[in-house]
């Protein structure tokens, strides 16, 4: 009787739905691989919105600048490091910022050209599509000469000044690293170049060091 109900024990095991039981160590190892993708997705939120060093601007445009100030219109000028890939997105903002106020605005973006580097380096993708902006001039800033006169840190730090010279806004375009987007720093520049009230006169800066030497020589990875 004893070996019959055993053998019944055991078959039954058998006969059972197949699948309906999971194994410890694999909840465990499910467990573990969810909490590193939730860990690894919060690290990259969190430095998507982390802004960058941005330094303050001058008040009035500094006298010995080369940079050419636009006496009819505010002068905008974007600092920018040739290979950093959060600035790309800087530019398209610029881009549209320029579509929706022509005419209105004197637009600069000035690379940055370490000493000692070929115009190569610096003239780049990025070079390429500043320059096809229309209404934007585009600048070599031999050892970051004119980003120290502006006090500019960050790549895609922008500045904007009234025809008289005055600082009207510094900061950012975009929202954060790298992100398309409706931003403040876009709608204050747009209202400024429309001599409307803007919400904002200082924004935060998303991108690469202009000046540290990591950041200009690995190129491919944005960092702060």
């Amino acid at each position: 009787m004893r070996k019959w109900y055993q053998s019944l024990k055991v078959s039954g095991n058998e006969a059972g739905p197949p699948g309906r039981v999971t194994s410890i160590p694999t909840v465990i190892a499910a467990a573990i691989w969810l909490s590193a993708i939730v860990a690894a997705m919060a690290v990259i939120i969190s430095y998507s919105k982390a802004p960058s060093h941005s330094g303050t601007p001058p008040s009035h445009w500094p006298d010995h600048s080369r940079i050419p100030r636009d006496t009819s219109h505010p002068t905008l000028v974007m600092f920018a490091h040739p290979r950093c890939p959060c600035t790309r997105a800087s530019l398209g903002e610029l881009e549209l910022l320029m579509a929706h106020s022509p005419g209105l605005l004197g637009a600069h973006v000035v690379f940055i050209k370490p000493a000692g580097t070929a115009e190569d380096w610096a003239k780049a993708d990025l070079w390429r599509k500043a320059a096809a902006i229309p209404g934007v001039n585009t600048h070599f800033d031999e050892a970051g000469v004119e980003a120290r006169r502006f006090h500019s840190e960050t790549s895609g730090q922008t500045v904007l000044y009234d025809r008289n010279g005055q600082l009207l806004f510094h900061g950012g375009i975009t929202s954060s690293r790298g992100h398309s987007g409706d931003n403040p720093g876009r709608s204050a520049i747009t209202a400024f170049s429309r001599n409307e009230i803007a919400n904002s006169i200082k924004t935060p800066v998303f991108g690469c060091s202009l000046f540290e030497a990591d950041c200009q020589e690995q190129g491919g990875k944005c960092t702060k």
